[in-house]
């Protein structure tokens, strides 16, 4: 690191968790952000902020004025923009050090067989089974971690995926590939605002204990946030060895 580095990363400097070899590791990082909507808009700046060295951004989506009461990436003047594009823009304000790379695309399996050889961990910020059961059968593959988070209405969940680890579940484990489940939105049911800062602020953390390797990340748990009743839980979950995905036959 450099004098600026060392100066502007000095309160991680003083953790001994994190330290200059904890902060050498965030800078030589690579995080694949996908949703610039409400949890990407918390989680991508904490780790552009933490010092994380090259972020991916993707989103399919244009900023709408309905985005803004919770979306702190975008602003009144990013209406109409994509969301990569305003969000790259809010995080070089943020931290001009940081490689900020964008796709302006739904994700795709053949987006991620493209990025996920140089990704060091997934942060899944996007809103649908769908989409989540693909990025997690690419995590598996290639055996990167995943940081899943949920929010709607006034509940949130986060967990962490890492199937480094053997004992750790899949996506799939939990929510079967093979069921179907109704898909709500937040444009149909709703959202409290600082839900989404909460859980995605929760999934940096996250993504930085994982990547520096300290502590006890929500790996084989699932952290429960209800905003109504200010009440947290924490479930236990267990990789299910017939798993479709991860599972003995995989």
């Amino acid at each position: 690191m450099n004098d600026e580095q060392l100066l502007r990363y000095s309160r991680h400097l003083l953790l001994e968790d994190i330290d200059v070899e904890g902060q050498e590791k965030l800078l030589n990082s690579h995080a694949l952000v996908i949703g610039a909507g409400g949890l990407g808009c918390a989680a991508a700046p904490y780790l552009a902020a933490a010092g994380l060295g090259h972020i991916t951004l993707i989103d399919h989506d244009e900023v709408e004025i309905t985005n803004l009461q919770r979306q702190i990436m975008h602003t009144e003047s990013s209406i109409g923009k994509s969301k990569v594009d305003s969000g790259k823009h809010f995080l070089c304000q943020l931290n001009s050090g940081v490689r900020i790379q964008t796709v302006q695309a739904k994700v795709t399996k053949s987006i991620l067989d493209d990025l996920l050889p140089s990704v060091d961990i997934v942060l899944d910020c996007t809103d649908n089974f769908q989409t989540r059961h693909l990025i997690n059968a690419s995590c598996v593959q290639y055996q990167i971690p995943l940081v899943s988070g949920s929010a709607l209405r006034f509940d949130g969940q986060i967990t962490v995926f890492d199937l480094r680890n053997t004992a750790s579940p899949c996506y799939a484990c939990i929510f079967s590939p093979d069921e179907t489940f109704e898909e709500v939105s937040c444009s149909s049911m709703g959202i409290f605002s600082p839900l989404v800062g909460i859980i995605g602020s929760i999934q940096a953390a996250q993504a930085l204990q994982v990547l520096i390797g300290f502590g006890e990340p929500l790996v084989g748990r699932m952290l429960l946030w209800n905003a109504r009743a200010t009440n947290i839980d924490e479930i236990r979950i267990a990789r299910n060895t017939e798993c479709s995905v991860c599972g003995k036959a995989h």
